[in-house]
């Protein structure tokens, strides 16, 4: 593994961890030459669905866009990396048991506002406003106010 700060081909694992899914390690690593510490995460690859955009595309599913999305809405929140990598971890298990060869970007969006829900009401709400296209403030209120069973993604 290349170091991500002076590119040393050279680093070393310090420490390994199974995530508590079972299906991710975390390593610790360090840089032989700088002596930097980072961490990367070991994820099994599977096959995932093609990804429908809102305009019709398709393009390929990233676990990536997904966190960049969830890590936005959870700025400044008590929440860590370690639960950010569980919710991910878990949309993805749901997804794959779908067992489709597509699935929208809506679906997806409603999968991580239902985890979110339960994981920060402050992130669920920034997610919500950044998914969802609202007119105005009051259509905004409204959306959250209702409940929200008739937007829960069914498999």
């Amino acid at each position: 593994m290349n170091c991500p700060f002076c590119l040393a081909l050279d680093t070393k694992v310090v420490d390994s961890r199974l995530n508590q899914d079972g299906n991710t390690i975390r390593r610790r690593r360090k840089c032989d030459k700088c002596e930097k510490r980072f961490t990367t995460y070991e994820h099994i690859e599977l096959e995932m669905p093609q990804i429908i955009k809102n305009d019709g595309r398709r393009e390929a599913f990233s676990r990536i866009k997904m966190k960049e999305g969830l890590s936005k809405a959870c700025q400044k929140r008590p929440i860590s990396m370690d639960q950010i990598e569980a919710v991910l971890d878990r949309v993805e298990k749901i997804i794959l048991d779908c067992n489709e060869k597509e699935i929208s970007t809506k679906n997806i969006g409603l999968l991580m506002m239902q985890e979110l829900k339960s994981l920060d009401p402050v992130a669920y709400v920034r997610f919500a406003s950044v998914y969802r296209t609202f007119k105005d403030i009051e259509e905004f209120i409204g959306d959250l106010k209702l409940d929200h069973a008739n937007h829960e993604f069914r498999q």
